[in-house]
Formats: C-alpha cells, structure tokens, sequence
C-alpha cells in the first residue's frame, strides 16, 4: 500500500490513496486500478491535484519552476486528452479534464454553458449526436483547435460540424468555442470538406 502524500486526507472509497504517478491517469483507469467506481476515482484524483496544486503555489518560486513542466507542455498533453476523449465519446474523462467553471459556448448561437454539471448534461443530451465523431488538430489564435466532423447522415464518411477551440486556466480546460460556421472557418484552417471512413 502506497502512503498517502501529507494532508491528502482519507478517501472514502479508494482503497489506496492515490500516488502521483496515478495522476496522469484516466478516472476511469484509476478506478480500475484500484477496483473502485469512477465517481470514487474522480474525488480522489480532484483531491489530490487540488492539494499538489496549493503545495505549487506554496513552494519556492525556483523549485516550482524546475519541478512543473511549462504550462505550453500541459496544454499539448491536455489538447491531446481532450481530442482522445472526445472522439471515443468518453464524457466521464472530458468531466476531468475541465476546470470546475469550464465554459462551452457555440457561436453564433447564444447558447452557453459554465460547470462541468452543465456541459455534462448538453453532452449527454442535446449534443449526443457528437457522438462518434472525429477531430482534426489544428491551431487557432495560438490555442489548440480541432475540426469536429460528425459523421455522415447515410454512414458514408464524415461532415464537419464545428471549430472547436480549446482555452486552458492552469492544468485544466477553461473554455471550449464550438464555431458553428464551417462553411467560411474550415478552409481558413486548411481544414477538409469531409473525411472518409478509416
């Protein structure tokens, strides 16, 4: 059994606590790791990176800054997690991913979301024919973007659908832009007019 990081405090349903290595882990793969449900690994992960992250803040300025990989490295790392999960369609793993006050909006409708609670339920409601989707990296005012392509009515490949743009606050996910004008954004990114199946 691994000892829990100082001030970690107990968590309820994980049998071990959850080691540093772990944290880059999936909730789902830690909740298999440790042979407990995904909502026990979601609050132990959130624990323990709100702890490693006040520790950062506490932490001598030099030491932080050579130990913290930079924040341009995270984002990469967290773009690609984002991509991965949105493609499987994996809304638990999105759940982690994003700050607490993430934000989705979808220009040029009004519609807006803040909290995970909120952009959980559109992805799991109104926004479900997301699912199966593909993404095409590409960058947007500095930040990571993707070409979402839905796929095709008939099952014949896929359509696009939206310029999602990525925004980060620290080691999470802050802000996600859901561009709905492909017809003008996708040939300014380069981006296909339609993708085939794999």
């Amino acid at each position: 059994m691994n000892p829990a990081p100082p001030g970690l405090g107990p968590a309820p349903k994980v049998e071990r606590p959850v080691s540093g290595f772990e944290l880059g882990f999936s909730a789902r793969e830690v909740a298999d790791l440790h042979s407990c449900t995904v909502a026990s690994a979601n609050s132990a992960l959130q624990r323990a990176r709100a702890t490693l992250a006040d520790r950062r803040q506490t932490t001598d300025g030099a030491d932080a800054a050579t130990a913290r990989p930079s924040d341009g490295t995270v984002h990469r790392v967290l773009a690609d997690r984002y991509a991965t999960a949105f493609s499987r369609y994996d809304v638990e793993e999105l759940n982690m991913l994003l700050h607490v006050d993430a934000t989705l909006c979808l220009p040029p409708y009004a519609k807006w979301m803040r909290g995970v609670p909120d952009i959980h339920a559109w992805l799991t409601g109104p926004a479900i024919g997301c699912r199966g989707s593909r993404l095409v990296p590409t960058t947007a005012n500095g930040s990571p973007a993707f070409g979402q392509y839905r796929p095709h009515p008939d099952g014949a490949g896929y359509v696009p659908w939206a310029l999602q743009v990525v925004e980060f606050r620290d080691d999470r996910i802050s802000g996600i832009a859901a561009y709905r004008d492909t017809d003008r954004l996708f040939p300014l990114f380069g981006l296909p007019d339609r993708l085939d199946e794999v």
